[in-house]
């Protein structure tokens, strides 16, 4: 089975709140919250790949960001590679482009919401490292 590379953006408000998107129902892991992103293409770097996918799923325009954490995770039926990266330089009012709802998010309510299993080491750590 190939391992999908994915650029994850954390992405920060002045109001340090955080963006949340919700998966379609028909995607994998439909329904669940995710920071957006998506699949690095071949011959892009990460902030390239998660640059294109910013614009295009939630209208933002990233000038700067950095590394946060890489998992590697194993789903029964798909591997990822995620590097998500932290992302506080922006511009751009967030709109969900492809139909998904989108959530500002208070680091403290993380929690509240249904991630991914391989997202959660993630919601752990800015719980931690932002509360």
């Amino acid at each position: 089975m190939k391992r999908v590379h994915v650029a994850a953006g954390i992405i920060i408000n002045p109001e340090h709140k955080i963006l949340l998107s919700r998966r379609l129902s028909h995607q994998h892991q439909g329904g669940k919250w995710e920071f957006p992103g998506g699949k690095v293409e071949q011959g892009e770097t990460v902030s390239e790949a998660l640059t294109r996918e910013l614009e295009e799923e939630v209208n933002l325009t990233i000038f700067d960001c950095s590394l946060f954490e890489t998992i590697s995770f194993d789903y029964p039926d798909k591997q990822v590679l995620l590097e998500f990266m932290l992302v506080t330089d922006f511009s751009g009012n967030a709109n969900g482009n492809e139909g998904q709802e989108i959530r500002w998010v208070e680091v403290q309510a993380l929690n509240q919401y249904e991630f991914p299993a391989a997202n959660q080491p993630i919601v752990t750590a800015l719980m931690q490292q932002f509360s």
